[in-house]
Formats: C-alpha cells, sequence, structure tokens
C-alpha cells in the first residue's frame, strides 16, 4: 500500500516543529520569531496577545503552535495560492513562504524562466504561474521538485555570500551544513545533497 501524501495541516505542524521555539536573535532580520511567525507578521496582523494595545516581543512569546499553524494555514498557504501549484511541489514552497515570503515565488518564478516557461517575477501566483508550473512538471516530473529544491538552496547560499551575518544559518561553527542548506536539503533527493567535499569548496570563499 502506498503512503498518502501529507494534509495541508501536517505541513504546517511540521513547519512549526521545524522552526522550533521562541528566538530573539540580533542578526536575525526578521527580529524575534516563534515557529517561525515573525514580530513583523504579528504586527502586519494586529496579533496583539497580552492586550496591551501594542504588538511586541511579549506577544511573539505568548504565540502557541497551534496559533501558528493557523496563521501559516491561512497566510502562508491559502492567501498566495499554494494549492493551485503541482501538489508535488506545494511542501517545499509552502515551507519556503513560511522562511522567505514571497521570495518562495521568486525563486520558483525564476526556476520556471531558466525551464523556458514565460512568467514575470512578481513573487504572486496567478493564473500565469500557475499554467507554467504545471508545464513543467510535466515536461520533468523526476526533477522539478529536486530543481526547486536546489534553487532554494543556491538562494539561502547567495544570502550568506552577500552578508557575513547570516553565514551561521548556512554553515556550523564545526564548519558543516548549516541550518539553512538542511533545510532545502530535506526538499531534495539524497542523490542531489551535496558531499561533504562539494559543500566545502562551495563554502571556501567566506575563510
Amino acid at each position: 500500500m502506498s503512503q498518502s501524501r501529507p494534509t495541508v495541516r501536517q505541513l504546517a505542524e511540521d513547519i512549526v516543529a521545524r522552526e522550533g521555539g521562541f528566538v530573539n536573535d540580533p542578526a536575525d532580520p526578521g527580529g524575534a520569531t516563534k515557529y517561525g511567525v515573525t514580530i513583523h507578521t504579528m504586527r502586519r496582523l494586529g496579533l496583539d496577545l497580552d492586550g496591551d494595545g501594542a504588538v511586541g516581543v511579549s506577544d511573539v512569546a505568548r504565540l502557541s503552535r497551534s496559533q501558528a499553524v493557523d496563521i501559516f494555514l491561512d497566510h502562508y498557504f491559502a492567501r498566495p495560492r499554494l494549492a493551485d501549484l503541482p501538489q508535488a511541489l506545494q511542501p517545499s514552497v509552502f515551507d519556503m513562504y513560511v522562511n522567505a515570503g514571497s521570495n518562495a515565488v521568486k525563486i520558483l518564478q525564476r526556476l520556471l524562466r531558466d525551464m523556458g516557461q514565460p512568467v514575470a517575477i512578481d513573487g504572486a501566483i496567478g493564473p500565469q504561474t500557475i499554467a507554467a508550473a504545471q508545464a513543467a512538471m510535466a515536461a520533468a516530473p523526476d526533477h522539478f521538485v529536486d530543481a526547486y529544491g536546489i534553487a532554494r538552496r543556491n538562494y539561502y547560499f547567495s544570502l550568506a555570500d552577500a552578508r557575513p551575518a547570516s553565514r551561521k544559518y548556512a554553515r556550523t561553527r564545526q564548519g558543516g551544513k548549516g541550518g539553512w542548506i538542511l533545510r532545502a536539503e530535506e526538499f531534495i533527493s539524497p542523490r542531489y545533497h551535496l558531499t561533504k567535499a562539494e559543500f566545502d569548496q562551495r563554502v571556501a570563499a567566506w575563510a
């Protein structure tokens, strides 16, 4: 019997588990974050959980897992129209949308462009992007999801190239793969994971 696909709620719960609990890292442009929900998102949604009339760090700390899941389902899956993408692609794009917002869609659109599909790179999923993604999946059903995951990984590397303070998310202190790279590779077939030598070569310029 084949294994059933996870539900969208299960995907959201997996993202919450992957994101972890409350953090407030000064090096993270996202600011205070809990379960992957940033203080900026909570301010945009007006989530004043302590009722003091403002959305601050204490409100982020009060956020529950179930609230985070509901936010992801509504604002990071339903509203961006991820359900209209090919089903096999949805888990990776959903995870990346939580992590990088509309850049998740721009990564997809650039990939589609590279595959010869005529799409605008605007970070929005509309009829053009939906049709292009479906066509790309039909043309390369065994490779398209991996190609998107590799494009995600390259995006993380490019962020770390440009911003030294972000390199700790791509490479550990011991020199291994950091959280960003491991996260991308969760959605890439093992045969396309970087070997240690390949990873070391990619980050060698960071010194």
